[in-house]
């Protein structure tokens, strides 16, 4: 008695022998016509370089601006108290943070931790001479910052250098608006924790940029212990965490919940706190979904042209295939396997193709001009990543499979003798 196992394993035999054999087939008709094939591979090929270009570009500087927006102000997570940036911009020093090495030591086990930098949040007035301008500011403790802000350029004068030195680093747009190079003094003007006006003078020691303009233009950054002396206050308003790879910023999100209070301590990764990060993401994604479908549709319109051209050079030798008993699906499945090999080949040269372009492109580099919420331009670079290669494979053959089922169908639906009779 033979089992139903036995019988499914030479069914799936069966078909993966026709499978097999309609590919052989398929591929020695389209070495008939080289030329032909040769034009529709290399018209697949050419869009999807052209897809891997732009998407590769894009990629690149969602990858600067991610980093950017990490190394310069927002790190990876944050940890602050809950509800801080919900209510905390009107009373900031009712969220402050322990001083309290318990905690520090959880979040320093943390898989993949590098640095942890505490900030103590403030805003007021600066004042030189007759110039008065609203800025917002960060205390913060140069040694433990210096691996977070690795993106925070120095563009004049020099870094902070200890926690409780009376100098002061000034955004460029703020310099420049109050009109201050490095060594003049300005005076810090705020409302304390406890309601009373306070006041320090300090010395400008740098002025730094970021790849984000607004913020240059009204931020500055002041040594924590100075920051907490004036705003009468202890503690820091958040703790800023740094891994060795963005890409474990969710494990560790997990890994800090579980550890920390969620009564005492919120967890806030970057992706929450880059809103501008966000909406180009959102703005550069469909731009690429839209190069996407204009690619597919031109393969789409140039295999289907060419497949059609197939079989209308082919019509006699389709009705003698029929005439001898060659099944219509076989037959159609032949026509479908011919437009899935040119994807593969046009898909697999192009992913080729566009790597070299890439490399070479990258090693130039793309002369921008700096582009909204920038101050200044940049070179950029093709960046191609897993992902993006398989999109391309996958838009290459689904392409033109899709592209090959009209032809194959009107192959398949031919009639016998009038495909007899068509070069008679």
């Amino acid at each position: 008695m033979i089992s139903a196992s036995s019988l499914n394993l030479a069914d799936e035999t069966d078909l993966m022998n026709s499978l097999i054999a309609d590919f052989r087939l398929a591929s020695r008709n389209l070495r008939r016509n080289t030329q032909r094939t040769l034009v529709a591979t290399l018209t697949v090929a050419f869009g999807i370089v052209a897809f891997l270009l732009a998407g590769g570009f894009i990629a690149w500087i969602f990858e600067q601006m991610r980093e950017s927006a990490i190394h310069s102000q927002f790190g990876h997570l944050q940890i602050v108290r809950p509800a801080y940036f919900e209510k905390g911009i009107a009373d900031p020093y009712a969220f402050l943070l322990p001083d309290q090495a318990a905690e520090r030591e959880v979040v320093g086990r943390i898989p993949g931790f590098k640095s942890l930098a505490p900030r103590l949040a403030f805003s007021g007035l600066i004042s030189h001479g007759e110039t008065t301008v609203a800025f917002i500011g960060d205390g913060v403790d140069p040694v433990s910052e210096k691996p977070v802000s690795t993106q925070v350029n120095i563009m004049t004068g020099r870094d902070l250098e200890t926690s409780d030195e009376r100098a002061v680093l000034l955004g460029e747009g703020l310099a420049r608006s109050m009109g201050v190079a490095p060594g003049d003094t300005v005076v810090l003007l705020v409302t304390a924790a406890n309601g009373s006006p306070s006041a320090v003078e300090v010395e400008v020691a740098g002025i730094f940029a970021t790849t984000t303009k607004e913020y240059d233009d009204s931020a500055l950054r002041l040594p924590i212990d100075v920051t907490r002396k004036l705003m009468r206050v202890t503690g820091a308003t958040s703790w800023v965490v740094l891994l060795d790879e963005t890409d474990k910023t969710q494990a560790a999100e997990g890994y800090l919940r579980q550890q920390l209070s969620s009564e005492r301590f919120e967890i806030v990764p970057w992706s929450a706190l880059a809103d501008f990060y966000n909406k180009t993401v959102v703005l550069f994604s469909k731009q690429v979904s839209v190069v996407k479908i204009i690619i597919g549709i031109i393969i789409v319109l140039t295999i289907s042209n060419t497949q059609m051209m197939s079989v209308l050079e082919r019509t006699t030798e389709i009705g003698t295939s029929l005439a001898i008993g060659l099944r219509r699906s076989t037959l159609m499945r032949m026509f479908i396997a011919e437009g899935a090999m040119i994807g593969v080949a046009g898909g697999v040269l192009g992913v080729i193709l566009a790597f070299v372009l890439a490399q070479a492109i990258s090693a130039v580099g793309i002369p921008m001009p700096p582009p909204p919420g920038m101050a200044r331009g940049f070179l950029g670079e093709i960046l191609i990543v897993p992902q993006l290669v398989v999109d391309a494979l996958v838009l290459a053959i689904v392409t033109t499979f899709a592209a090959s089922i009209l032809p194959a169908w009107k192959a398949s639906r031919m009639v016998i003798v009038d495909a007899l009779r068509q070069n008679q």
